[in-house]
């Protein structure tokens, strides 16, 4: 089975994926080399996820997108705009193009992810987990997520997702352990998909 994981980050929703040939895509250098190292197996990609997408998604047999969230969040609403006066900005519309994009010409299963968002979805999500929305082709069964601590976890030692990333050239080592999706909720999705859950 062939998995395009888009907007990979360091993998944490793909962590405890098997029996799988998957193809990483992270526009960031320095995580994709930590992404590679955790995942040496998996072929990475350096480039626009959203651009990948287009040209190759008729190659996989599964496609798994996390587009970025910030724009769409409540936390950047609530806390950065509306408490805090961050400048106002408009929401990325990739989001909905990828879920439009995948509904109508992707062949193979699919899950876009994203942040509960501000505003009433445009498109309705097939599932809500946890602070998560999930568009897919598949039905997603009910997980329990757990509590979400995100907001109290300061320092990179506060995470725990499966990797050190102290070493690092990574920039912003907190948002990107931050953006990790949880491992066990990545493999019930991905069990989702691959009609198993």
């Amino acid at each position: 089975m062939r998995v395009l994981n888009l907007y990979a980050g360091l993998g944490g929703n793909r962590a405890l994926w098997t029996g799988c040939e998957v193809t990483a895509v992270e526009r960031s250098p320095e995580i994709a080399e930590a992404y590679s190292d955790r995942f040496p197996d998996d072929t990475v990609v350096v480039c626009d996820a959203h651009s990948y997408l287009e040209e190759h998604y008729a190659e996989f047999d599964v496609v798994w997108s996390s587009p970025p969230c910030p724009t769409h969040g409540q936390y950047r609403y609530n806390v950065g705009v509306r408490a805090k006066g961050y400048k106002a900005v408009y929401p990325d519309m990739q989001l909905y193009e990828e879920i439009l994009f995948l509904m109508h010409y992707f062949k193979g299963n699919w899950a876009v992810e994203n942040v509960k968002p501000y505003y009433t979805p445009l498109i309705a999500p097939v599932a809500t987990l946890g602070r998560h929305m999930f568009w897919s082709n598949r039905l997603i069964t009910a997980y329990e997520c757990g509590k979400s601590d995100i907001r109290s976890k300061n320092k990179i030692s506060d995470y725990d997702v499966g990797i050190d990333i102290s070493q690092t050239k990574i920039p912003n080592k907190r948002q990107a352990l931050r953006n990790c999706v949880d491992s066990g909720l990545g493999l019930h999705v991905f069990n989702c998909l691959k009609g198993e859950s």
